[in-house]
């Protein structure tokens, strides 16, 4: 006589070990991180680069300005273009001007003894962010009236850490770490692909 087995059915096993799979498969796909939409801001700061990368290459062209140093500076100094200095007045990197009829006089922050301090400034007035642009790299192939020869170590640099490195030496702002802001924001947002 044939010994009777306890327990489920052969069939009825199967079954539940395949629901068992199927409900820890699910649950382990479950618990997957879901992609997330880009932010407003994640598009807004591409929807940016993209604007100005093509003219900022074209600008290499005519100047030899790294662009990935152009959009660093664009960004930094325009907060992504949001700042009144860059809305208002289409003045993307900072550039100031002590002529009145060609300047607006604004508040800014400045590096000065150790602190930031907040201080007025005549920042110049343009046209467009293109006209900008274009002031910015004219500004550093022939420098200031004072020292013609202040930016030559940007445009002589080979890389964009060593361009960022020379603007901060020349003294282009006043903030301690101006480079290494720059050269994470080339990092960080693949900058870099920018330069021919």
């Amino acid at each position: 006589m044939a010994k009777r087995r306890k327990g489920l059915p052969r069939p009825l096993w199967l079954l539940l070990a395949g629901a068992l799979i199927i409900v820890a498969l699910g649950a382990t796909l479950s618990l997957r991180p879901k992609p997330s939409a880009p932010s407003p801001q994640a598009d807004a700061h591409a929807a940016f680069i993209k604007r100005l990368a093509p003219y900022a290459q074209t600008l290499q062209g005519q100047y030899q300005v790294l662009p990935s140093i152009t959009l660093a500076q664009a960004i930094l100094e325009s907060d992504w273009g949001t700042s009144t200095l860059a809305k208002d007045y289409h003045n993307l990197f900072g550039i100031k001007d002590d002529d009145p009829a060609h300047s607006q006089l604004l508040k800014t922050q400045e590096y000065q003894d150790g602190k930031w301090v907040t201080v007025e400034a005549r920042f110049r007035v343009y046209p467009s962010d293109q006209a900008s642009m274009k002031a910015h790299a004219e500004l550093l192939v022939n420098g200031p009236q004072w020292n013609p020869h202040l930016y030559d170590g940007v445009r002589q640099a080979t890389d964009y850490q060593a361009a960022a490195k020379a603007l901060q030496r020349a003294g282009y702002a006043t903030d301690p770490t101006y480079a290494d802001k720059l050269i994470r924001l080339i990092d960080t947002y693949d900058l870099s692909k920018y330069d021919q």
